[in-house]
């Protein structure tokens, strides 16, 4: 609610508590002074009670930790007004209502008092109560204020340990290549300059186009593919069904195209790469099956990095969103791994 909106409110409330008293006139027989008098002191003492709590006492006393002092405050605050509601009410009468002048018993008098000070008691809470309320809304807009901006930065921070790590395994590849086949190996550093581009130029948004983020990892399995021997064969589809623009977090998906090719390739069995890609209006899919051919013991390249931060980033770009369904075939031949992103 914006400030203004808060002080109209006020005011509707007040207004309504202030012209009740009009209700308890005679039908017909005009407006009485005494009677408006008498009882309009109530809604505006209580307005007293409500406005000490609700701008002074609860920033000042309750709020800085004094609550001992503030209950000190409110119990004098509530108990002084309503004798004086009383007290009030009965100069009225003496002055404007000579004629029909009563003494009431003391039993009457008590239950005024305590009727008053109820009254006020109440006011006072709901001004505590809104005041805690506000507080607590405050607290909780800078709690969750705190935890998106940790989770940019600490989605930021993947960003940043992806790029290295996709980059080392990439130029290792090229360094490999430039041994035996350098015209090969320019056509692979081309591919590297697209790849680059999309890292350094888009990949700086939480979330990016579906197709260019396709395109970059087609520009990945094409430079893979470039080193590859015969014997392994590689698949790669894509569709995109979706009626509107269709976005996803960036550098999302590589980490398993490459978990594909580190453990789906054999230098002298027959393997095989399926990646297919799709989206549509509801979700976004990436199912990916490779021949399994695991590392051995020796082989510490890349120690789970990848996968660690695939989980991570899903949790965090997509938390209760995603179905990430992985492991081997029964038969141990196969590798499968699918995310399956429901869009909200």
């Amino acid at each position: 609610m914006s400030k203004k909106s808060e002080i109209l409110l006020h005011i509707a409330i007040w207004l309504v508590l202030l012209l009740t008293p009009l209700s308890f006139m005679n039908h017909g027989n005009g407006v009485s002074l005494t009677q408006f008098l008498m009882i309009s002191v109530s809604p505006l003492m209580m307005m007293v009670v409500f406005y000490m709590n609700y701008l002074w006492l609860m920033p000042s006393l309750f709020v800085n930790g004094e609550k001992k002092y503030f209950w000190t405050v409110n119990i004098i605050l509530c108990v002084g007004l309503g004798i004086g509601i009383h007290f009030w009410m009965s100069f009225i009468h003496s002055i404007f209502d000579q004629d029909n002048h009563y003494e009431p018993t003391t039993l009457q008098v008590t239950f005024f008092i305590l009727r008053d000070i109820f009254n006020l008691v109440v006011t006072a809470v709901i001004a505590i109560t809104i005041r805690l309320s506000l507080r607590w809304y405050k607290a909780e807009k800078a709690r969750r204020e705190a935890e998106a901006a940790r989770t940019e930065a600490e989605l930021r921070n993947l960003h940043n340990q992806i790029s290295p790590h996709f980059l080392l395994n990439t130029l290792n590849n090229i360094y490999a290549l430039t041994a035996f086949d350098q015209e090969r190996a320019q056509e692979a550093i081309q591919e590297l300059s697209k790849m680059l581009r999309h890292m350094l130029y888009e990949n700086q948004e939480n979330e990016v186009r579906w197709e260019d983020e396709v395109e970059f990892l087609r520009s990945y399995v094409n430079l893979m593919k470039i080193r590859l021997p015969q014997n392994v064969k590689v698949d790669f589809k894509s569709e995109n069904t979706s009626h509107g623009e269709r976005k996803v977090s960036p550098l999302l998906f590589i980490s398993l195209v490459e978990n594909a090719f580190k453990h789906g390739v054999s230098p002298i069995e027959e393997s095989s790469i399926s990646i297919n890609l799709s989206a549509d209006d509801k979700k976004i899919v990436c199912d990916i099956k490779n021949t399994n051919h695991p590392k051995t013991a020796t082989d510490r390249s890349g120690h789970g990095i990848g996968l660690t931060q695939v989980q991570r980033r899903l949790d965090l770009s997509y938390p209760n969103q995603y179905v990430w369904e992985k492991g081997v075939s029964k038969d141990g031949s196969f590798y499968r791994s699918t995310i399956t992103i429901s869009i909200q």
